[in-house]
């Protein structure tokens, strides 16, 4: 497998998150920095309650430099509406930073990659540090990268998806104590779905567990 320098050392210490979306622009940690036009951290704000964690920025993103600004970003806006989660109190990320992509020639499509277990690895670090910074009350597992990098690799969202999972506090004895993880899939394979309207119904009612934990 390969392996990266990863991006620990270009995490500032005691730094907030506008000090992160400026420093994440500097990582080297990996590959995916070098066809990029930048990376995308999260969105929303230090207090939000729920962290929603997808797999990496797509076309969109890498272009805008925002999170969830693409078909699927609008679709997840639909879904947290529809399970009474305030888009406010919701912060978005992604488990990589980096767009990984190919692309067969100048001016064609870019074609989204799944990361390597190896590029999730590297990236950790800054979703360490947005986790820890936000601490929130319940983080929204968005598909199996997501899942792997926060779950372990053993992790399968059609076996997990919907439940409500423990997990310890982030930090220190000032963290969230009784924090929860709760899988779903990722607002694409809705897109990518045969029968969207069951997959879209199947993610709100995820969605709505996520809400549950929260009141």
């Amino acid at each position: 497998m390969t392996r990266f320098e990863g991006a620990e050392r270009y995490v500032p210490a005691g730094t907030d998150l506008d000090g992160l979306r400026r420093a994440v622009q500097d990582c080297r940690g990996c590959d995916l920095y070098e066809n990029a036009t930048q990376a995308v951290l999260g969105s929303g704000t230090a207090a939000a309650r729920v962290v929603l964690v997808g797999e990496q920025p797509g076309d969109q993103e890498d272009r805008q430099g925002a999170p969830f600004v693409g078909p699927a970003g609008r679709l997840l806006d639909r879904a947290l509406a529809d399970a009474g989660i305030e888009r406010g109190d919701a912060y978005v990320t992604n488990s990589v930073k980096h767009f990984r992509f190919q692309q067969s020639g100048p001016g064609k499509r870019r074609i989204h990659q799944t990361p390597d277990a190896a590029h999730i690895s590297a990236c950790r670090p800054w979703l360490t540090t947005e986790l820890r910074i936000i601490d929130p009350e319940v983080i929204v597992v968005l598909g199996a990268t997501a899942g792997k990098a926060l779950l372990g690799p053993s992790f399968r969202v059609t076996k997990q998806r919907g439940q409500l999972i423990p997990r310890p506090p982030l930090d220190d004895e000032s963290a969230t104590q009784n924090g929860f993880y709760v899988p779903t899939i990722h607002p694409s394979a809705v897109l990518r779905a045969d029968d969207r309207d069951a997959a879209f119904a199947g993610l709100v009612s995820d969605l709505k567990v996520a809400a549950q934990a929260l009141h």
